[in-house]
């Protein structure tokens, strides 16, 4: 596997570190900080469906994100170890695409959620 470089970021939140809503620095806090951010799992998501991308191509597929938060989510992400440059533009690393193929169960759950929430509110 190749080693991928580690670039830094300010607000990267770490796991063993507090961060936003923990102050244990427990490593799933970690990663609801990062992908709880404005577009993290959109850029992620796009990103795996569409790679590789250019910042522009990206900036594209993702429709209303301003460049400036395109800028700081690919930064964390590529902090994180879920993003890097490749040939033709930004792809997932095996952590992000593992992290992607975690998330997919998880959004198919969601739609079911939002059928009970929709049945509950169609109840007298």
């Amino acid at each position: 596997m190749k080693k991928i470089a580690y670039v830094k970021s300010a607000d990267f939140p770490h796991p063993g570190t507090p961060v936003r809503g923990s102050r244990s620095g427990a490593p799933i806090m970690a990663l609801f900080d990062l992908l709880g951010r404005r577009w993290a799992m959109g850029v992620l998501w796009t990103l795996r469906e569409n790679e590789p991308s250019t910042f522009r191509q990206l900036q594209e597929r993702c429709e209303t994100i301003s460049p400036a938060v395109l800028n700081k989510r690919l930064g964390e992400l590529r902090a994180a170890q879920f993003v890097t440059r490749g040939e033709g533009g930004y792809i997932t690393t095996a952590l992000g695409r593992e992290l992607y193929d975690q998330l997919v169960p998880l959004g198919l759950w969601s739609k079911d959620w939002a059928k009970a929430l929709d049945e509950m509110s169609e109840m007298p």
